[in-house]
């Protein structure tokens, strides 16, 4: 199996001419060691009051700071302008970056527009009417780290991307709902999948989604929001992670560009992420990244 994951993405090499089965699913933003399912940490489990309330806390915070972004977006406002309100938000609640503090990330969180799936670099690009942003928010707190992140469709725009994006999001509470202990993770994938196919969509196979808790990127890593014949793993009570589906109207992998971060859809097409972090638990899953 070729290795196509560079420390924070993929190898310049790993193109489309290669073997779709021959490529491996890539954490956001983790570093190697950590997508080949190597971590120098467990899994986070939850299993205190106390751990559970700092975690909805900076749930809580990443929830609300993405919420206070998606109303600030308007055509006009550069990326780097929507990243600034966002680091601004995370400063006053206490909170940290978590790309930045786990990887230097170049910005508090990651804005992608249109061709970009993930880990858009915010800068100078200006965002247009008719763009799909998506951003991705995560941030650490008193030791705790949450994820999230939403695509919007700047208006105007055709009636095909408010479906993408209504079903987007329905695509991960679809996910969500495969969330409890003692159920197999595979299903959040098999569910996933069903829906993409049934109303016909396709799923981008090689961003996963991953455990979070005690770190941006943890145990259990490479949790397919696809069907995965290959997954035996079961959720344990208490168990945190992230649910994070890349829906799109033909993409089914994520390319790098030129830069280090940017992440592309291949085939170019429309594409949307919605991500919550969760908690499996004896009733079901428990969603950390509500806002309010």
């Amino acid at each position: 199996m070729p290795d196509c994951r560079g420390n924070f993405g993929m190898h310049a090499g790993c193109r489309k001419n290669q073997d779709f089965a021959a490529r491996p699913p890539v954490c956001k933003l983790a570093p190697e060691a950590l997508c080949h399912g190597f971590s120098d940490r467990l899994d986070m489990t939850i299993s205190n009051e106390d751990d559970l309330a700092r975690l909805k806390e900076v749930g809580r915070i990443v929830a609300n700071t993405l919420e206070a972004m998606g109303k600030a977006l308007e055509p006009g406002m550069t990326t780097s302008e929507l990243d600034q309100f966002g680091r601004k938000l995370l400063e006053v609640s206490g909170a940290r970056s978590a790309p930045e503090l786990a990887y230097d990330f170049p910005g508090a969180t990651c804005i992608s527009v249109n061709e970009e799936v993930a880990h858009g670099i915010p800068g100078a690009r200006r965002i247009e009417r008719g763009d799909l942003v998506n951003i991705d928010v995560s941030a650490e707190k008193n030791g705790f780290f949450a994820d999230t992140g939403a695509s919007f469709a700047v208006p105007p725009v055709a009636r095909s991307i408010e479906r993408l994006c209504r079903d987007g999001r329905r695509a991960m509470w679809t996910g969500l709902r495969q969330v409890g202990a003692g159920r197999p993770i595979a299903g959040i994938g098999q569910a996933i999948g069903t829906f993409a196919r049934k109303n016909g969509y396709t799923l981008v196979k090689n961003l996963a989604s991953h455990g979070v808790g005690l770190s941006l990127h943890e145990e259990p890593t490479e949790i397919a929001t696809w069907p995965d014949p290959s997954e035996r793993r079961i959720m344990s009570d208490g168990l945190v992670f992230t649910v994070e589906p890349f829906l799109s109207f033909g993409a089914e992998w994520a390319e790098d560009g030129d830069d280090p971060w940017t992440l592309y859809s291949s085939p170019e097409a429309p594409t949307v992420q919605y991500e919550h972090t969760v908690i499996a638990t004896r009733n079901g899953p428990l969603v950390v990244t509500l806002a309010g």
